[in-house]
């Protein structure tokens, strides 16, 4: 059951996008189209997950062995750009369509700051390596949640009849905020 409550919120409750605004750069670039957020999401979710995989045993079992918890940024940091150049090479190969069309928000996932946050909050929260790894794969859930809802609602933006002022950036960040007011509902429900 404590699995189960820590995917709920970290995927819905506490979404990284919608709760503490992490990741907005690619939660804006690519949530254009429903198949490109899918897609930008599933890699997400991807790397997030074999992030917390990856970066709970070198805190628990090198830095804190070691005495040096200060190096989690870089080491983190590390650990992340790794992953991800892995996933891109795999893309790239598999799918070169996909790897086009994710552009430079592929490599971008590197610097992308919900995943170094996944990072640091399993730290701070002191889980257990199983909780982690449910933790890191329900942000990126979370982060796949949020971006498949914004492309929707952008696709349909393309056909409705918006000021001149309010369209393109604008009109996404009013309905970021509309969806992050939206999901701060769901806070109240494990308290």
């Amino acid at each position: 059951m404590e699995l189960i409550v820590v995917f709920i919120s970290a995927s819905i409750i506490h979404n990284f996008v919608l709760t503490y605004f992490l990741g907005l750069c690619p939660f804006v670039g690519v949530s254009n189209k429903t198949e490109n957020a899918l897609n930008m999401g599933m890699a997400t979710t991807f790397v997030m997950t074999l992030t917390a995989a990856a970066t709970w045993p070198v805190y628990h079992y090198i830095l804190l062995r070691f005495n040096i918890p200060f190096l989690e940024y870089v080491s983190f940091i590390i650990i992340i750009a790794a992953l991800v150049q892995l996933v891109e090479m795999y893309v790239r190969k598999s799918s070169p369509t996909l790897y086009r069309a994710l552009g430079i928000y592929l490599p971008l996932i590197t610097t992308n700051c919900a995943v170094l946050g996944l990072a640091l909050f399993m730290v701070l929260r002191d889980y257990t390596y199983i909780k982690s790894i449910i933790f890191g794969f329900g942000t990126g859930v979370g982060f796949t949640i949020a971006l498949l809802m914004m492309s929707g609602i952008r696709e349909e933006l393309e056909f409705a009849d918006i000021p001149k002022h309010f369209q393109g950036i604008a009109i996404t960040m009013i309905v970021a905020g509309m969806m992050a007011l939206a999901f701060m509902g769901f806070a109240g429900l494990l308290h």
